[in-house]
């Protein structure tokens, strides 16, 4: 029998209808728009997380978080830590997510969480390495003893503003009877992440160069999940920031970087998280409902600052117009992810713990979102998340100084480089720091991306200072040779769902998995 937290409920869903966990990873999003959820967070004792959990390495915390979120009857302990283990298998560093400690020296108790050792250097492939394992298992499970013409295949399509993209191909490449589908904006990311998804040789991968956005193609990809006959057809997944399992995966280092940062003792802690799709720091949000004392997550955005304007305002209004920036993976007008974290305000604070209230509180929410282009939340609900959250807009030009500053200061070790994104976060973590004057917080800034993946942001920075050269300092080997690889690609005209659909069917035609 599923236990209460181990079931999904749609964020907009005002009915008793609930998911497995198998349903809610395969199917991604809700039937009716919204986004599956635990509706109950399990809660962790002070005990065992200070007598337990801090002495366990990533993968055995990884294990025992997840064990809270999924029924033992539809992944049993052995199968499932058999897929941790295979999925953190791929990365660089046997700690998985390593923690800099202290980067500018003892006074300022700054570490870096760095996020990017897995394939393809960038946060989501601690996410997606599990999801892409996690999808097969299902699937290996529900096709054993079918015969060949009846086995269940899922068509994935995502949209990415960078790395997602890589990191969802490289999660899913060579997987049986899984095609993949990645849209992303043409030219709007750089040409290493570009590079890293069309290299991919595999018959199961195609990207979808789309004119336009990247809220065009995330708009597109929702379209495609609300075409019920499409998604008959083809067994439609997700593997956006949107499916519950990225989330669940990337609570893990929220739990293990406290423990690295505190030494294993509860200590004051603040995380500082760039953010665009709001998924990273949503993570952040269930660990602490778990019980992991943290005193604060803050938002680090860039001039694309829904999340920050809706903390000032409790207005969610998206811009006109979406800004092109040093960071282009925050460039977006709607945070998807976002609306998981609305639906646990509106239950808790204004709808009285009522579960279908809430779903349809956050249904009318939406429902004004896209009739006005915007909608008001409660000043009750504000406060409640400001318990939880603080927030910080940083320019391209704080962004550009703070990776100047970083290369120029850090003493560990010395002459660190920071990605833009990361950069974001640290120069909030820095005024926090300025205005706090307290030495006994620790502050976690999120690395969510290697600094190769955007060389232009880098360079521009840095290529004035005497002997800095980004072949030599930053570019790993693997990355560069990737612009030597032949590039497979299907340009899209126009943001259009009825040409990438013709597209994806065209192309699920010429892999005949």
């Amino acid at each position: 029998m599923v236990t209460t937290s181990q079931v999904y409920r749609s964020t907009r869903s005002s009915d008793k209808a609930t998911k497995t966990f198998e349903e809610a990873v395969i199917q991604g999003l809700a039937s009716d728009g919204g986004l599956f959820i635990p509706p109950t967070i399990p809660q962790v004792s002070h005990e065992t997380l200070f007598n337990k959990w801090s002495k366990l390495s990533f993968q055995e915390l990884a294990f025992e978080i997840m064990r809270l979120y999924v029924d033992p009857q539809e992944i049993p302990d052995a199968d499932l830590k058999e897929l941790i283990n295979r999925s953190y298998s791929t990365f660089r560093s046997d700690e998985v997510t390593p923690l800099v400690k202290n980067i500018t020296g003892d006074k300022e108790n700054l570490h870096i969480l760095e996020l990017f050792h897995g394939p393809t250097y960038a946060f989501k492939d601690v996410a997606l390495q599990f999801v892409g394992n996690l999808f097969e298992y299902f699937l290996q499970r529900t096709n054993k003893d079918l015969p060949e013409g009846q086995k269940k295949q899922i068509t994935v399509v995502g949209a990415t503003s960078g790395d997602t993209g890589s990191a969802a191909i490289y999660g899913l490449r060579g997987k049986k009877d899984v095609s993949v589908f990645i849209l992303y904006p043409t030219g709007r990311i750089s040409p290493i992440q570009e590079e890293q998804m069309t290299t991919v040789p595999d018959k199961n991968v195609q990207t979808l160069s789309v004119k336009g956005t990247f809220d065009n193609c995330q708009d597109i990809v929702k379209a495609i999940f609300g075409d019920k006959e499409f998604n008959s057809k083809h067994n439609v997944g997700a593997v956006n920031s949107i499916n519950w399992a990225r989330i669940l995966a990337q609570i893990t280092y929220y739990f293990y970087s406290y423990f690295k940062a505190t030494n294993g003792t509860e200590g004051r802690v603040k995380f500082v998280v760039p953010s665009g799709n709001f998924g990273d720091i949503l993570a952040g949000f269930f660990a602490k409902k778990m019980g992991l004392p943290v005193e604060k997550l803050v938002i680090a955005t860039n001039e694309n600052d829904i999340l920050d304007r809706f903390l000032k305002s409790g207005t969610y209004e998206r811009s006109d117009k979406v800004a092109v920036t040093l960071s282009p993976a925050m460039d977006i007008l709607i945070s998807s992810n976002f609306e998981r974290l609305l639906w646990f305000l509106a239950r808790d604070y204004l709808a009285s713990n009522d579960d279908l209230k809430a779903g349809k509180i956050v249904n009318d929410w939406f429902q004004q979102l896209k009739t006005e282009g915007k909608f008001q939340v409660d000043s009750v609900a504000i406060k409640g998340a400001l318990s939880d959250f603080a927030s910080e807009r940083v320019s391209d030009s704080e962004t550009s100084a703070t990776i100047k500053k970083m290369y120029q200061e850090s003493v560990n070790p010395k002459k660190y480089v920071l990605d833009p994104h990361t950069a974001v976060g640290v120069c909030a973590a820095e005024r926090l720091i300025a205005a706090d004057k307290d030495s006994s917080i620790n502050y976690i800034s999120l690395s969510t991306a290697h600094p190769a993946k955007f060389a232009d942001a880098v360079n521009k920075a840095l290529s004035s200072f005497e002997g800095y050269s980004f072949e030599k300092d930053v570019l790993p080997a693997e990355l560069k040779k990737l612009s030597t690889l032949q590039k497979k690609l299907k340009f899209v005209e126009r943001p259009d769902v009825e040409l990438v659909k013709a597209a994806i069917e065209e192309e699920l035609a010429k892999m005949d998995l």
